[in-house]
């Protein structure tokens, strides 16, 4: 397993920034980033477009589901077997929704560790025989923001100064993560008759940009201007793909 990720995660990831960084003018660490993020982006594009599609269908089938569970509600397999035709009628899979998040999961800690290395002295021995490895990394984004910073305090010259560009992204990124999820969400009123996973999603929506927020700031920065942009990005493909398919 160890071998797998090295060879087609963390080490491709590695080279690719590495490739960016020296090709970007001024060599900005940030800019860099956003570019692999969209390349990351393009190539999830297949998986996040099945994604959204299935999240979509299942949404429109939910009237149908909820009647089948009020008319079989004391007869459990019925109810299941009815439920799973519907499914299978709208060729869906109630599953395929959060494929994009499992693909994303290793993704996300194989750049952990690219960000955590990139200015280690050994990262040399990651870069492909083309990939000349640079003098230095310079982990500031605009000249401004020290991306390889966490949290929102920093302790400068004996002193703890508030890092309002780390602000900047983290909010960015929660802020974010909510219309991400809002887009997505279920858009039904409103009631008593809402079922438990109907509920559960509304709390989600709400529950994970805290979550967001939270893990960020014990990331560096570099993490959470990825996680900005790749919300923003999967934002604009989500647009694009409900309106092509309407």
């Amino acid at each position: 397993m160890s071998f797998i990720f090295n060879t087609f995660l963390y080490q491709p990831l590695m080279n690719i920034l590495i490739l960016i960084y020296q090709f970007v003018p001024g060599q900005d660490f940030g800019i860099a980033i956003i570019l692999l993020t969209f390349f990351i982006r393009l190539l999830l594009y297949p998986v996040s477009a099945k994604g959204v599609k299935s999240q979509k269908m299942l949404n429109q089938v939910q009237p149908e589901i909820k009647k089948i569970q009020k008319e079989y509600k004391n007869d459990k397999e019925k109810q299941v077997k009815l439920i799973l035709e519907v499914y299978k009628k709208a060729k869906i899979s109630p599953f395929s929704s959060i494929l994009p998040l499992l693909i994303q999961l290793p993704v996300l800690i194989a750049l952990y560790r690219v960000f955590w290395k990139v200015q280690a002295p050994e990262m040399s021995q990651s870069l492909y025989s083309f990939v000349s490895a640079p003098s230095e990394i310079n982990s500031m984004f605009l000249g401004i923001i020290d991306l390889a910073q966490k949290g929102l305090v920093q302790e400068i010259n004996g002193e703890q100064t508030f890092l309002f560009g780390s602000l900047v992204i983290i909010i960015g990124a929660v802020i974010a993560q909510f219309v991400q999820m809002k887009m997505i969400s279920s858009k039904q009123k409103k009631s008593d008759s809402q079922d438990v996973a109907e509920r559960m999603q509304k709390q989600m929506m709400y529950f994970f940009p805290f979550f967001t927020f939270f893990i960020l700031l014990q990331l560096p920065l570099a993490i959470g201007l990825y996680w900005l942009f790749s919300t923003v990005f999967s934002i604009a493909q989500q647009y694009v793909i409900l309106r092509k398919d309407e």
